[in-house]
């Protein structure tokens, strides 16, 4: 067969049960791994790599983390031979679709009774971050979240809010 090389057979050539899109529109996708999830953001593979093997090594340079790898940046995506700059853009949509799902999540906006709260609620938005930021946390007068603003941005070791 001449489809596979370097004992790498590509994905349309697998059984269908098997192939993540397939699997996913079967099962669902809960019972897809983070690599098969990752293969379908990658679409298309290499010569020597289908996109599974890609999404496993995608993965295998974040230690297996997502959290990890949600700090990654594009950079660092493209680091990974066979990810280019559209790859590495898609990856890091992706993972800061699932950033702000999770922050605006009703039941992850709870009362803030305290700093740690505070700490809990922002983590997300500024834990992966290269620089410092400013936040505005509004609340109403039971102290629940209305919204969290971004008021700055700066560089690494502070930023200016007026």
């Amino acid at each position: 067969m001449q489809e596979q090389t370097q004992n790498t057979l590509k994905i349309k050539y697998w059984a269908e049960a098997d192939r993540p899109r397939e699997k996913l529109l079967s099962n669902g996708r809960a019972s897809l791994t983070d690599a098969e999830l990752i293969s379908i953001l990658v679409g298309t593979g290499t010569i020597r790599h289908s996109a599974l093997d890609l999404a496993k090594l995608i993965l295998g340079s974040a230690s297996n983390n997502l959290y990890t790898l949600g700090k990654f940046s594009i950079d660092d995506l493209k680091k990974i031979k066979g990810i280019g700059e559209a790859k590495a853009v898609v990856i890091a949509a992706a993972l800061e679709l699932g950033r702000r799902r999770r922050s605006e999540d009703p039941a992850s906006l709870p009362r803030i009774g305290s700093s740690k709260d505070a700490f809990e609620l922002l983590h997300g938005d500024i834990a992966d971050l290269p620089h410092e930021e400013f936040w505005v946390l509004l609340l109403n007068r039971a102290n629940r979240l209305i919204r969290k603003k971004k008021i700055s941005a700066g560089g690494v070791s502070g930023t200016v809010a007026d």
